[in-house]
């Protein structure tokens, strides 16, 4: 669901968010109705997992996406709210599958799924673009520009002498790979490599992903592990979802006010460290109350940095680039995201006990929120000191009367200068007529 972000993103430059929403819709429904009629594991990898897996891919970015483009000053609320659509159906999936499967076996449960995700094609029609004519004709106008011009410097070099045709070839052949690099930069900005809030981000949330998702894989084994049977273990993680639930909006409205907004990275620091603090302390409920209370905490917590993932990065590089941030940050993030769950396993395995995994996860984002909270307060005071020595050379005169100086000085040796260039220049005019066949 990760991996593919890039491509998702060239996509979503390329033709908007929503025909890229109802596509990836589409991908969902054939993935799941093809695994209905699968034989092996093989096919249902390929079909759930890669093709579905794609789809919901195609699905998650531009959802993100296009917040940013109609809210500005509320954006952290939108975010909350549509962020909560994700634990309101994780409070059903569960019995939902188990009542599919009673009734219709699981050939018919992934029938009706692919059916369910094939409205994923009708909310992709609901996404009404802002812009994409304009934006679509001045694409189109450029690049009919740019093929005009490319032909006069075609029919130009033709006409050259043989003698100046070698440099013209290589000149085309650098403009030419100039021209490749540019288009790519167009969809997928590759420049935000440079941007030092953009790198914060990436770093922590790598290091942050490590941890992130075991603790719900492992939290209902963990209660069967103490002795809790299994629908109350099951129970555990409608009681997290529950919380995330309210969690998610609560966090983008808290997230939206004067006093948060701007400084909301150190809200999304202090969110994983808090989230991490959870984790250590789960070792310690030994009964089925005590992990009742870790699951309220954790849904709290989960909320919160689900909430605002997607808002701090849009806070950093700005709403233009953040197509190409989202993209760029999930290829690198599916990484660890991977690697968390199993890692957390080979702990089980390997001590015989559950604690380890808790407190690994625990250690693992209680660093990358520190990380992120120095890092980011670093940023902030680069940020203010570099707008300051802005305004200061913007208010500053005598700079501004240094540059006329300069530029006036070497006006002046221009003209003085003039009388004793002239037959170079007259020599210069002559090569040229030569080299243009007059």
């Amino acid at each position: 669901t990760l991996s593919p972000g890039p491509i998702s993103s060239i996509l979503v430059n390329r033709y908007g968010s929503r025909p890229v929403v109802m596509f990836g819709g589409l991908l969902c429904g054939i993935g799941m109705v093809s695994a209905a009629f699968c034989t092996s594991i093989l096919q249902l990898y390929i079909c759930v997992g890669f093709i579905t897996g794609f789809g919901l891919a195609l699905n998650l970015q531009p959802s993100v996406i296009i917040i940013g483009k109609y809210f500005l000053k509320r954006r952290p609320i939108a975010n909350g709210l549509a962020m909560a659509g994700s634990p309101v159906m994780l409070c059903t999936l569960a019995p939902l599958n188990q009542f599919l499967f009673d009734n219709f076996g699981w050939r018919g449960s992934f029938l009706i799924l692919g059916a369910i995700l094939l409205n994923c094609c009708v909310a992709g029609a609901l996404f009404r673009p802002i812009g994409a004519a304009t934006a679509s004709g001045k694409t189109q106008a450029t690049e009919e520009g740019k093929a005009a011009l490319k032909e006069e410097v075609t029919k130009d070099a033709m006409e050259m002498s043989s003698a100046t045709n070698v440099p013209t070839e290589t000149k085309t052949e650098e403009e030419e790979g100039r021209d490749c690099c540019e288009k790519i930069n167009q969809y997928l900005d590759f420049s935000l490599f440079k941007h030092r809030g953009f790198l914060i981000y990436l770093i922590g949330n790598v290091l942050m992903f490590l941890g992130f998702f075991a603790p719900i894989v492992f939290l209902a084994p963990y209660a069967k592990h103490i002795g809790i049977d299994e629908y109350s273990a099951a129970f555990l993680l409608s009681i997290l979802a529950i919380v995330d639930m309210i969690a998610r909006p609560t966090t983008g409205i808290i997230a939206n006010s004067k006093w948060v907004r701007p400084r909301i990275q150190y809200f999304f620091s202090f969110s994983i460290a808090f989230n991490g603090t959870c984790h250590l302390l789960c070792p310690l409920a030994s009964g089925y109350t005590g992990l009742v209370v870790y699951s309220i905490f954790f849904g709290l917590a989960f909320g919160m940095v689900c909430a605002m993932l997607f808002e701090t990065l849009m806070d950093l590089v700005g709403a233009a680039r953040f197509t190409s941030a989202v993209g760029l940050v999930t290829i690198a993030e599916c990484c660890t995201i991977l690697l968390g769950p199993p890692i957390g396993g080979t702990l089980i395995d390997t001590f015989g006990d559950y604690k380890y995994m808790f407190i690994k996860c625990g250690a693992v984002m209680v660093l990358a929120g520190t990380f992120l909270f120095i890092m980011n307060y670093y940023n902030y005071r680069m940020l203010a000191k570099e707008e300051k020595e802005r305004k200061a050379k913007e208010e500053d005169p005598k700079s501004v009367r240094t540059e006329n100086e300069v530029r006036n000085n070497w006006n002046k040796e221009t003209t003085r200068d003039g009388p004793e260039l002239e037959p170079l220049r007259e020599d210069q005019e002559g090569l040229k007529k030569e080299a243009n066949g007059t």
